[in-house]
């Protein structure tokens, strides 16, 4: 009897233990970018993983242990990967190996994220570029020749970052749009119309879907020299009520209200996606020289006060404002120590109204628009010296008004509204006839 009892013991703790199960990756996503591809699993489950690479020919190994597919990898789209073929297969013990055989080499980098409001668990492998090997973007970027041979005349170059992007989608509004598509938007339209003025050129940080993190959206600016960096996002609240456009600069201690501390922490999760178990590991470097980088961004912080300033001005004719001055937060991506910074929250798209707004292609042209001139407007005022906006001025634009170019202007409409002649408009622009361009500006003499 006692025998008995046992096996019928034993019999319930076969039958109570807990059974491991397999994890199972249930979708994937690919984003390649300019000097990266991204893939990312989702899985049902956290996961133990290892990865390796192997040549002859380059290829990368991802070893997850307990796992199951549960769907087909050869769906994705592998156009500018860098990968030419993705297989897998089951191993013994429930493991599943996935190879990528590459057609370039890359390094890989791996981590999981654990769940968040989006996504359940992923396991993220980034495949990055040799240094110097990154892509052209998809969407060309026209570098400008202005002034003389010796380069003394160089346009002011303008850093456009459309906040969010790949895995990344940034804030969510209630009819599902998303925030990276409509500030990639906004940029774009941005980047043109800036294009489009005599003197100035933009370029787009990020070009099209696919995650960059803040540290190296700074980086980039840096790398092409910018004079001004803007980043473009949409302000999402916990209520719906929370309404109106905002421009933000850096704080060097506090946020200067609750809302501003609120949407910069928001922002800052972003480079968790870039970080390992969760950690971001960005900017650790920098927060050991967090006093040098004070010191030197003095000058910058104001410069970025005062263009801040001049955007708002002209974006109050377009949209209600959040607040009716320029706010201040500790936004990681505006932490560039030379490069004066600014964060344009276009709108809450947590607002059904705002929603809406920022879906109409109109109402984001005009938004652009107003970001356009309060950016002309400051560097009218505030010219770096080499540039062919301060050459202008210092070369015979004295007493003289400057004219942006706008769509359905004429020379000699222009001359007869200031009171002059076309042929002394010709002379002081050093214009060959009367052709003129939209953005083109123009120097009106005293009538």
């Amino acid at each position: 009897m006692r025998l008995m009892h046992r096996l019928l013991m034993l019999l319930v703790m076969c039958v109570l233990a807990p059974v491991s199960l397999a994890a199972q990756i249930e979708s994937a996503r690919l984003w390649p970018a300019p000097d990266n591809t991204r893939l990312v699993l989702d899985l049902s489950g956290p996961v133990e993983h290892r990865v390796f690479t192997l040549s002859n020919p380059s290829r990368v190994v991802v070893d997850i242990e307990s796992s199951d597919l549960q769907i087909s990898l050869a769906s994705l789209d592998l156009q500018r990967s860098g990968i030419q073929r993705i297989r897998s297969g089951a191993r013994p013990g429930g493991d599943l190996r996935i190879v990528l055989d590459l057609d370039t080499d890359l390094t890989p980098r791996s981590f999981t994220l654990n769940p968040n409001e989006q996504y359940g668990h992923r396991l993220v492998l980034d495949l990055e570029r040799p240094s110097g090997e990154a892509l052209q973007p998809r969407e060309q970027q026209v570098s400008k020749t202005v002034g003389d041979l010796n380069g003394q005349r160089r346009n002011i170059i303008v850093a456009i970052d459309a906040g969010h992007g790949g895995e990344d989608p940034g804030a969510i509004g209630g009819r599902g749009t998303r925030e990276k598509h409509i500030v990639l938007a906004i940029a774009r339209e941005l980047y043109r119309q800036l294009s489009d003025v005599e003197g100035f050129e933009p370029f787009l940080v990020r070009t099209d879907d696919y995650y960059i993190s803040l540290h190296r959206r700074r980086q980039i600016a840096r790398e092409h020299n910018a004079d001004l960096f803007v980043s473009i996002h949409a302000d999402a609240f916990t209520s719906p009520r929370a309404s109106g456009a905002s421009v933000f600069a850096l704080s060097s201690g506090g946020a200067t209200s609750t809302m501003a501390a609120y949407l910069a922490n928001q922002e800052n999760e972003a480079d968790v996606i870039g970080g390992i178990n969760g950690i971001s590991l960005e900017d650790k470097d920098e927060v050991l020289k967090s006093v040098l980088v004070d010191l030197s961004m003095t000058a910058t912080m104001r410069s970025s006060l005062d263009v801040g300033s001049r955007v708002l001005g002209e974006m109050r004719n377009v949209a209600r404002l959040h607040k009716s001055t320029v706010e201040q937060a500790g936004f990681a991506v505006l932490k560039s120590p030379d490069v004066p910074s600014i964060l344009v929250e276009t709108g809450f798209i947590s607002n059904p109204t705002e929603e809406a707004n920022l879906g109409s292609a109109g109402y984001r042209r005009r938004l652009a628009s107003a970001v356009r001139d309060g950016v002309i407007d400051w560097f009218n005022d505030n010219p770096p010296p080499g540039t062919w906006i301060a050459w202008q001025q210092s070369n015979g634009s004295d007493g003289m008004r400057r004219y942006t170019v706008v769509s359905g202007d004429t020379l000699s409409g222009i001359a007869t509204r200031n009171g002059t002649s076309v042929g002394r408009l010709r002379e002081v622009n050093q214009l060959q006839g009367s052709a003129i361009r939209i953005g083109q500006v123009l120097l009106i003499p005293e009538a």
